[in-house]
């Protein structure tokens, strides 16, 4: 499993699969990010579900840094990035009419 720590080791066909699977999931949400900041349009997002999933997210992001899992620690870097923008939008946009 390639580690956070720096080592003269390459990545197995293995731990590349999962940086693979990292960028397919995480980009999957590049695009509501985009559409919520371009038309502030916040109306079909569930806060609560967001929220959830955001600290979730993070408690991952915890797990994958205390056992040293690259992939998993990159997934969920850019995912709690990712879905805490959609929330903080929610929160910002909520108010605005359309």
């Amino acid at each position: 499993m390639a580690s956070l720590s720096t080592t003269e080791d390459a990545m197995t066909p293995l731990e590349l699969f999962g940086l693979a699977a990292t960028f397919m999931t995480t980009s999957s949400f590049v695009p509501q990010v985009w559409r919520t900041w371009k038309t502030r349009d916040v109306s079909g997002i569930s806060l609560p579900t967001f929220l959830i999933l955001t600290i979730g997210l993070a408690m991952w992001l915890a797990y994958g840094i205390l056992i040293g899992d690259l992939p998993l620690t990159v997934a969920n870097a850019v995912m709690v990035v990712l879905t805490g923008a959609i929330v903080i939008m929610k929160l910002t946009f909520r108010d605005r009419a359309h």
